[in-house]
């Protein structure tokens, strides 16, 4: 069995897939909800999108922001900015050789932080649950971080 076929055989490498396709997941969740809240409010960011809606060629009233929709985006983007690092560092910290139980503490905690910040996000919930569920996933990706410079005999 070659090194890559250990590694992608190995508990930690799949727990780590596991738990990226989960957050990956959602995070392409959140486009088609930005789309449907587009459509359903009639408000387009671009005049092209809204031509079905609208009657007699006005477009110009269905191109405009509307709260909502610019929620679901910041929560989306939100996302790209938490999710992106999360997918390199889990990946470099998978191959610092963690153990089972501490990459699926940090995963776990990972996936949960991102649903309950989308889901403090858009329903909206007061604060401090959102911002206290997004420093949850990012105190653990600097763990994370820490992990892999601390593995490393450079430093």
């Amino acid at each position: 069995m070659s090194a890559i076929e250990q590694f992608a055989d190995s508990e930690v490498f799949r727990a780590y897939a596991t738990y990226v396709a989960v957050v990956l997941l959602k995070m392409m969740l959140m486009s088609l909800c930005t789309a449907y809240y587009r459509i359903t409010l009639g408000v387009f960011a671009n005049p092209e999108d809204a031509l079905g809606h609208a009657k007699g060629g006005d477009v110009k009233k269905f191109v405009r922001r509307d709260e909502s929709v610019e929620r679901v985006r910041r929560c989306h983007l939100n996302d790209i900015e938490n999710i992106v690092p999360f997918v390199g560092l889990g990946l470099l910290y998978v191959l610092s050789n963690p153990e089972l139980s501490t990459a699926l503490l940090h995963f776990r905690i990972f996936a949960g932080s991102r649903i309950a910040h989308t889901i403090s996000y858009l329903a909206p919930l007061p604060q401090p649950g959102r911002a206290l569920s997004f420093f949850a996933g990012f105190f653990v990706n600097c763990s994370m971080g820490y992990a892999i410079l601390s593995s490393i005999s450079y430093f």
